[in-house]
């Protein structure tokens, strides 16, 4: 699943969209619009314009012109397509990387034509794995791919907006977001293990699982530690790791792992930086010990035993 800083970069490299507007919207797979039916959803949208692509933890907000919005979740393997109408243009992609393959060309046309044998195949748009389709009046499109059938694209209103402001923890690069408000708010758990509080999104937005073994181990923090048992100098340094691997991170444009990529269809660059993630059995890149993976509430999580107490 994508977390804060892929769906970060996709929020601005969907900001594309912003300014066009909705002629037409597609929906193939009821249940990823619920509670509206299609016919609804599809009401509601048409003549509307994208006024701003805005992000709420790992959820895409777009505000419409007459101010409701479309929150978009791609869950674990939810994709973003955007065409252009432009012919040539390549194809803006977010999320599941298949299909279409990263960096293709545009198809000669909306059936994919163009293309030969596989490439022609994965080319299709739309495909068997298309659930929305978001047509704009400037001919361009917008695609909702689903692999599993998981994400969800909902229109809602501003109350729904506010409840789901209050629904989540601090963003962790808010100005407001100080080691204060922090240790204040980790603190009102001290039996939690600090991995396990990092990643509930009722107590900060938008950390998954990546983030929270990466800055575990920039801080020489076990996962497992409780929260009462980590000193206020770990708890300032966690702190501090956590925001500048989150900046990184975004700069980079995210990590590609599993099944996410960016929004051009490129890979993220953060994963040359990756410490402990997904290494598991592989040496230490500061003392040359194994990485050691287990399961921490359900999840997989990587830390060094040496490097980290």
């Amino acid at each position: 699943m994508p977390e804060l800083p892929e769906v970060e970069t996709l929020r601005r490299e969907l900001s594309v969209i912003k300014g066009k507007i909705i002629e037409l919207a597609t929906i193939k797979w009821p249940k990823m619009t619920h509670p509206l039916s299609p016919a609804k959803f599809q009401q509601k949208l048409k003549n509307k314009k994208i006024v701003s692509v805005n992000r709420r933890a790992k959820i895409l907000i777009l505000k419409l012109s007459d101010g409701n919005y479309i929150l978009i979740h791609l869950k674990m393997t939810g994709q973003l397509i955007y065409k252009p109408y432009v012919i040539g243009h390549k194809l803006i992609i977010g999320g599941h990387p298949l299909p279409p393959p990263p960096n293709s060309p545009l198809p000669k046309d909306h059936s994919g034509a163009g293309g030969q044998g596989q490439e022609q195949k994965l080319l299709l748009l739309p495909n068997k794995h298309t659930h929305i389709i978001i047509d704009f009046k400037d001919k361009s499109i917008l695609y909702f791919n689903d692999l599993r059938k998981f994400g969800w694209m909902r229109l809602v209103g501003q109350q729904d907006i506010d409840e789901l402001e209050n629904n989540f923890g601090p963003e962790p690069l808010s100005d407001k977001f100080s080691f204060k408000v922090f240790k204040q708010t980790i603190s009102r758990y001290p039996n939690r293990k600090i991995k396990q509080t990092l990643m509930d999104p009722k107590i900060i937005a938008g950390i998954g699982n990546i983030y929270a073994d990466e800055s575990c181990f920039c801080a020489r923090v076990l996962p497992m530690r409780r929260v009462k048992d980590i000193t206020e100098l770990e708890l300032k340094k966690i702190y501090q790791c956590l925001r500048r691997i989150l900046k990184l991170a975004i700069s980079k444009r995210g990590t590609s792992v599993d099944t996410y990529i960016q929004l051009d269809g490129s890979r993220g660059g953060f994963v040359p930086y990756l410490m402990v993630y997904g290494r598991g059995g592989q040496l230490c890149k500061k003392c040359d010990q194994p990485i050691k993976k287990i399961k921490l509430a359900g999840r997989g999580t990587h830390f060094c035993g040496s490097c980290q107490t």
